[in-house]
C-alpha cells in the first residue's frame, strides 16, 4: 500500500497531487528548488525538502537529488506531475530500481510514446488514422522532397523527439522545403539534443481534438471522452473545453473506442492523452501524452471522476473504479489558462502578487497555487492557475465562464485574464466555431485595431 507520495514539480499541479493524496489519507513530501520556499505546495505538505537552486536543471530536473529525497523521506511513490519528468522513461526506471512506485506508465511506454516516429508506427499498428507522412524520419532534403510530393503540399516538418510545439517548420511549396527542414532540426537539436525530423501533411483549418485514456494492471481500459484544445498560441494550448462543440455523440464514442482498444493492445498502464488533429470528419492521431494533462480537470468536472485519484490507485495495483458504461458525459466545462504575461505582448510578467481574489459560486473551480503576497518566479513556466468552470449546457458554462472571469482579480503582475475576458464575448468562441490558427488571426486582427 502507498503511504507516502513524494510530489516531483512544482505550483498548483504539486498543489492538486497533494489535495489527491489527503483526501486518500496519503502523506505527501513536496520538493522544491530555493525559488520555491514560500509556495503554497510546500506550506501544505506534511514534508517538504529543498533539493536545489533555482535553475530547473539543478533541482526539478536533478533526478539524484529527487531520489535522495525519496529516500530519506520513506516515500514510496513518485508522482511527477505534468513537465519536468514526468515523461521521462530513465527516471522512470530509477524510480522503480529503487523500489519506489512511480505513479504514470511504465519506461517503456514513455520512451516509445517520447519518439514521434515510433509512436506514430504504433498507433498505425493498432489501427489509430494518422496524418499522412513520411513512413519515418527523413535525414536529407532528397528524402523529405519524395515524402513532400507523396502526401502533398503544404507540410509540416515536426522533430521527432518533439513538443510544445519546439522543432515544428511549415513549408508551403517546395522551394520552401530547404529552409524549413534545416530550421526545424536546428532548433530540435537545441531543444531536445536531438536533430531528427519527419514530415507530416499540413492540415489547413483542422480541430485539436484529445482523447483521455486510463488503464490498469488488471486489463481494463477506459477513454473519458474528448477535450477540444484548439485554441492555441504558437501551438501552446490558451483555452479547452469538454466536450467539442464539433462532434456528434456518434463521432465521440466511436474515436474513443477507437482509442480505447488501441491503449488495450499496447498494454499501457496508467492515465494518458492521445491527440487527434479532426477536419472535415476524419481524425489524424499526432501524438500520445504518457503523463497528466494541464486540463485534466474539464475531464473531471464532466465525468465526476478524479484523475489524479486514480492514478494513485493505479500505481497501489488496484483496478478503475469504474467501468466504460459508467463514465457519463454530464454537462459541458471549460478551462481559461491564467499565466503571468502580458495580455497582448505575452511578454512574462513575473512578481509580486499583491492582490488576488478567486471566483466561487456554483460549477466554479480555480487550480491555482497563488495568494496575495506570493511572488511568481521568473525561472519556470508562467502559469498562475487554471480557471475551470462547469454548466449543464455548453451556453450556461459560457454564462458562467464570463461570470467567473469578471470576478477574478490578480493584482500587481500582467495577466492573460484580459484576453480570456474579451475571448468570452466572441461570437466564434461563443458559437464553438474555431480551429487551430483561430486565435493567432484574432490576435493579429485585434492587434491591428490597438
Amino acid at each position: 500500500m502507498i503511504e507516502k507520495v513524494l510530489i516531483a514539480n512544482r505550483g498548483e499541479i504539486a498543489l492538486r497531487i497533494h489535495r489527491a493524496c489527503k483526501e486518500m489519507g496519503i502523506a505527501t513530501v513536496v520538493v522544491h528548488s530555493e525559488a520555491d520556499e514560500q509556495s503554497m505546495a510546500v506550506r501544505l505538505a506534511d514534508e517538504s525538502v529543498c533539493i536545489g537552486p533555482a535553475a530547473s536543471a539543478k533541482s526539478y530536473l536533478k533526478k539524484s537529488a529527487i531520489l535522495t529525497a525519496a529516500e530519506i523521506t520513506g516515500a514510496d511513490a513518485i508522482h511527477p506531475g505534468y513537465g519536468f519528468l514526468s515523461e521521462n522513461a530513465q527516471f522512470a526506471e530509477m524510480v522503480a530500481a529503487h523500489g519506489i512506485a512511480f505513479i504514470g506508465p511504465t519506461a517503456e511506454h514513455i520512451r516509445t510514446m517520447g519518439d514521434k516516429i515510433a509512436a506514430k508506427q504504433a498507433m498505425i499498428d493498432a489501427g489509430v488514422p494518422v496524418v499522412p507522412g513520411s513512413e519515418g524520419g527523413v535525414r536529407t532534403l532528397g528524402e523529405a522532397r519524395k515524402a513532400a510530393k507523396k502526401c502533398g503540399y503544404p507540410v509540416l516538418i515536426k522533430a521527432a523527439a518533439g513538443g510544445g510545439g519546439r522543432g515544428m517548420r511549415v513549408a508551403k511549396t517546395d522551394k520552401d522545403l530547404d529552409t524549413a527542414m534545416k530550421a526545424a532540426k536546428q532548433e530540435a537539436k537545441a531543444a531536445f539534443g536531438d536533430d531528427a525530423v519527419y514530415i507530416e501533411k499540413y492540415l489547413e483549418k483542422p480541430r485539436h481534438i484529445e482523447i483521455q485514456v486510463i488503464a490498469d494492471s488488471h486489463g481494463n481500459v477506459a477513454h473519458l471522452w474528448e477535450r477540444d484544445c484548439s485554441l492555441q498560441r504558437r501551438h501552446q494550448k490558451v483555452f479547452e473545453e469538454a466536450p467539442s462543440p464539433a462532434l456528434n455523440q456518434a463521432q465521440r464514442e466511436d474515436i474513443g473506442m477507437i482509442v480505447a482498444r488501441a491503449v488495450s493492445r499496447l498494454g499501457y498502464l496508467g492515465a494518458g492523452t492521445m491527440e487527434f488533429l479532426y477536419e472535415d470528419g476524419n481524425f489524424y492521431f499526432i501524438e500520445m501524452n504518457t503523463r497528466l494533462q494541464v486540463e485534466h480537470p474539464i475531464t473531471e468536472m464532466i465525468t465526476g471522476i478524479d484523475l489524479v485519484r486514480e492514478q494513485i490507485r493505479i500505481a497501489n495495483g488496484a483496478k478503475l473504479s469504474f467501468a466504460q458504461d459508467e463514465v457519463l458525459l454530464v454537462g459541458h466545462a471549460i478551462e481559461c489558462r491564467l499565466n503571468a504575461e502580458h495580455p497582448e505582448t505575452f511578454v512574462p510578467s513575473p512578481g509580486l502578487i499583491t492582490d488576488f481574489h478567486a471566483p466561487g459560486g456554483p460549477g466554479v473551480r480555480l487550480d491555482s497555487a497563488a495568494y496575495a503576497g506570493y511572488n511568481i518566479p521568473p525561472h519556470y513556466d508562467s502559469l498562475i492557475g487554471k480557471l475551470i468552470v462547469h454548466g449543464r449546457t455548453r451556453r450556461e458554462c459560457v454564462m458562467r465562464l464570463r461570470r467567473a472571469l469578471a470576478e477574478m482579480i490578480i493584482g500587481g503582475v500582467e495577466t492573460t485574464l484580459p484576453l480570456h475576458r474579451r475571448l468570452a464575448e466572441e461570437k466564434d468562441v461563443i458559437d464553438g466555431d474555431y480551429n487551430i490558427h483561430w486565435l493567432e488571426q484574432f490576435l493579429e486582427r485585434t492587434s491591428d485595431k490597438t
